[in-house]
């Protein structure tokens, strides 16, 4: 019964909180966070390679971001487009 007084304890720290679970979480995102700041830097050199490579970067992003929608939402902003062109004579 004293081990499992003893994880109470230790769970509940500091004014109730679980200071190991919290302490783990924090780390945890803190980790992700620079996972994510080292693929962010990958991504601007590959964009930087597609650039000194003669590709327009503006494009690329733009074909990325319609890939990522559904084909009916594409269509349908694609028709709209259409649309306001030739209503503006374009």
């Amino acid at each position: 019964m004293s081990d499992a007084v003893d994880t109470q304890e230790q769970d509940a720290d500091v004014g109730g909180i679980a200071a190991d679970r919290l302490r783990s979480i924090i780390e945890r995102v803190e980790r992700l966070e620079e996972e994510r700041k080292g693929l962010a830097d990958d991504i601007k050199d590959i964009f930087a390679e597609a650039k000194s490579a003669g590709f327009e970067v503006k494009v690329i992003r733009q074909i990325i971001r319609i890939r990522k929608q559904e084909p009916a939402e594409v269509e349908e902003q694609e028709t709209l487009l259409d649309l306001y062109r030739r209503a503006l004579g374009m």
